[in-house]
């Protein structure tokens, strides 16, 4: 009943009043689900940290309620304007709905490319232009009792040529005509639709606003605050009386321009087509653009605070259009910012986007030079949770900051700007250059004397050293890197985009595994991964999976490896992470494979080094190739085996990636004894292993090459493959239950 259903929109526009309008902003699509199932109308408040996987809670509980009581259609329009977090909720609602009595329809135009088509329960339909009767059928409704001549009827069938809103407009423009001599004036100096739908839609928009008085002022004023705009708002920027507004409003809804819910002054008027705002907005001159938009930011920032702490990017938006560039400037950022705590990292990168178009407008000054230098590197923070951190966007970001922290010798963000390029310098340069990077850090920040300076340097200098193979001396950087971190607040790390507690931890516990302290490296690592839990934030949570997932990998455990690797995945997958999403792949489809699933483990494998290549990033080509190389060999695919093994050595000679030195030998000396090369060449190659092992004090890889070669001295000597095999077993205290130490202690029972 159109009463009830007119009290359910009041009551939802109370609920949206609690709320942000953007969709981004809180579980809005659970919250009108509630709406239409049980009246409650509640507001669920939402976290920052929460909001995505509380919105999915709640919205599949909504979903799943609402269709047990009949079925469900829902209507999204125009979703070619869509923002990047509305449409990942958007895809989780067609994930949902293949099982459920829901019909979704969703329209957009052309240009957009909806990721859902292919699957078997969506169909995609073109709508096509209405053919006559269809037009004839509008017309007859517009008309009504209304005396319309055949010919005039003919003419608007004709130059409409079936687009709906120009057959409207066309229609009520001769209605509203003073005769039959000017309705066919009108209708006739309109041109064919065929030619030019935009401009003849436009000239019959305009002479319709034309007509309407007082009431175009309104229109224009609504057009520039937007598409949809509040009565409150309005009623400040107009300068017309209450009386004299509400009269113009009527007229404009009268006429079909307007939509309105509920009732001034808690009232919000849409504009029924884009279009329309744009002939109403595009009937300002360019000052009068300016001086409107600029009295819209001045009552939006006296009279509207809590709309401008929740949605800054709208007076970000007044503030451009005004061409005050410095407050544009400054809101842009701050939209920037509070999208990305928000974790909505592509909103973020637009924002900041936006902010740096308008610095480069800007005449050229330190202080110009120092504005862009902060929008970089807050824009690098959410490019690299967006890309990726081997992505060329954030390594063309993070050298242009590097340009100008060259050019600011004295500027605060210059440290930061050095980090920057460092961490983009890791995922794409050789590991002696990110070294020497990173070592400049620590310089500069012992120079600074800045302790939060110096746990970051440590953390950049400990990792490089880590990739260089140096496993002692990059636990004991970590090491004070994350003792550093422990005494300083979080906001301090927050130009960084990381906090160094969590990232030292898991990469120090990496070191300390492969150097054979079993237990005290995971205990490291997993509390790295309860850090990043309590800090809430999804980036850092996929970041220390993806870790421990890797370190697991490392110590051949697939059960461990899985269960780490498979949140890492649904995390970064939710999140649109492609990094951490291709680590998690890379290091879950190992440990399938390893547990026996061959076809599913290699696909997923190939999937994540696939994707991870497609990051950008050269770092971590070793694990990758070997990842592979080691399933291949474990299937006995040996050609396969040989050639990522290939792979992975001639990365290691170029990039200088020196931490899976030894596996590559004893993964060489396996692949060796499978094609049926000589004894001593795989005993060359595992022996090869071991000193390199011994050299980098990587005691986990020398007991792993030297089981391999003490179970290939076993079929002829005994006795000396318990010489071999003993000494380094017998170095470990603990990790005795991992698979690396129970296979070594069943071999050397065996040959005992």
């Amino acid at each position: 009943h159109e009463d009830t259903l007119q009290a359910r929109l009041d009551k939802l526009d109370a609920v949206l009043a609690q709320t942000s309008t953007r969709t981004e902003d809180a579980a809005l699509f659970a919250e009108m689900l509630s709406l239409a199932n049980d009246g409650r109308y509640p507001v669920i408040e939402l976290t920052p940290q929460q909001r995505r996987q509380r919105t999915m809670e709640a919205l599949t509980a909504q979903l799943e309620t609402l269709t047990r009581a009949s079925p469900v259609l829902m209507i999204f329009e125009d979703v070619h304007w869509i923002d990047p977090t509305s449409l990942e909720v958007l895809g989780r609602v067609v994930d949902q709905i293949r099982s459920l009595p829901v019909l979704l329809s969703v329209t957009f135009r052309p240009e957009f490319d909806p990721p859902w088509i292919g699957r078997s329960y969506v169909t995609a339909l073109t709508v096509n232009r209405l053919g006559p009767r269809d037009v004839d059928a509008i017309i007859d409704h517009l008309v009504g009792n209304k005396d319309l001549p055949a010919s005039i009827r003919q003419d608007i069938i004709e130059r409409t040529d079936g687009v709906p809103l120009f057959v409207e407009e066309m229609t009520k423009a001769v209605l509203e005509s003073g005769g039959e001599a000017e309705a066919r004036r009108i209708a006739s100096a309109i041109p064919s639709a065929a030619l030019a739908v935009p401009a003849s839609l436009h000239a019959s928009l305009m002479a319709r606003l034309d007509r309407l008085g007082p009431a175009k002022e309104v229109a224009q004023v609504g057009a520039a605050i937007g598409r949809q705009f509040p009565y409150a708002l309005l009623a400040s920027v107009v300068r017309q009386g209450e009386a004299e507004l509400r009269s113009a409003l009527d007229r404009l809804i009268a006429a079909g321009l307007l939509f309105r819910q509920g009732a001034p002054p808690h009232a919000t008027y849409l504009f029924k087509h884009a279009l329309v705002q744009d002939t109403a907005y595009g009937t300002l001159l360019r000052s009068q653009c300016q001086d409107l938009h600029a009295r819209i930011a001045e009552v939006l920032e006296q009279e509207f605070q809590e709309t401008i702490g929740a949605q800054p990017e709208t007076l970000a938006h007044h503030y451009s259009q005004a061409g005050l560039a410095d407050l544009a400037i400054k809101f842009w950022g701050r939209a920037g910012a509070r999208s990305a705590d928000r974790s909505a990292h592509h909103e973020a990168v637009g924002h900041f986007g936006c902010a740096l178009e308008l610095v480069g407008t800007l005449p050229p000054s330190p202080q110009r030079d120092e504005r862009e230098l902060g929008l970089r590197l807050a824009l690098a923070v959410s490019l690299i949770a967006v890309h990726g951190f081997g992505s060329i966007t954030v390594e063309e970001c993070a050298v242009r900051a590097k340009g100008l922290s060259d050019k600011l010798k004295e500027s605060q963000s210059r440290f930061a700007a050095q980090r920057v390029a460092w961490n983009s310098s890791l995922m794409r340069q050789p590991v002696p250059r990110t070294a020497a990077l990173a070592r400049d850090l620590v310089r500069l920040a012992e120079e600074d004397g800045n302790p939060a300076k110096l746990a970051v340097a440590h953390r950049a200098l400990g990792y490089s050293l880590l990739i260089a193979g140096e496993f002692r001396e990059a636990a004991e950087t970590l090491a004070r890197g994350a003792n550093l971190a422990d005494t300083i607040s979080e906001s301090e790390f927050a130009i960084y985009g990381e906090h160094p507690s969590m990232v030292c931890r898991t990469y120090g516990g990496q070191a300390k595994i492969l150097m054979g302290f079993l237990e005290s490296g995971m205990s490291l690592i997993e509390a790295g991964v309860v850090h990043a839990r309590h800090q809430n934030n999804p980036h850092s949570l996929a970041w220390a999976l993806g870790v421990a997932a890797h370190a697991s990998q490392s110590q051949h455990e697939p059960a461990a490896t899985a269960r780490f690797a498979s949140e890492a995945i649904e995390t970064a997958r939710e999140h649109r992470m492609p990094q951490w999403l291709a680590l998690g792949e890379r290091c879950k489809g190992w440990a399938i494979h390893q547990l026996g699933d061959f076809e599913g483990g290699l696909n997923l494998l190939r999937q994540g080094v696939r994707r991870w290549y497609e990051t950008g990033a050269a770092l971590h080509t070793t694990h990758a190739e070997i990842c592979l190389a080691e399933s291949y060999l474990l299937q006995g695919h040996t050609a396969a085996a040989r050639s990522h093994l290939s792979a992975a050595r001639a990365h290691r000679t170029s990039f200088g990636e020196n931490y899976l030195a030894a596996e590559m030998s004893r993964l060489d000396g396996l692949l060796l004894q499978r094609e049926g090369a000589p004894t001593e060449m795989v005993e060359e190659c595992l022996v090869n292993a071991i000193d390199i092992a011994r050299q980098q004090e990587a005691r986990l890889f020398e007991l792993r090459s030297a089981t391999a070669l003490a179970r290939l001295t076993a079929e002829h000597n005994e006795h000396k493959a318990g010489h071999i095999l003993a000494p380094i077993y017998n170095w470990f205290t603990d990790g005795l239950r991992t698979s690396d130490l129970k296979d070594a202690k069943a071999l050397l029972d065996r040959v005992r």
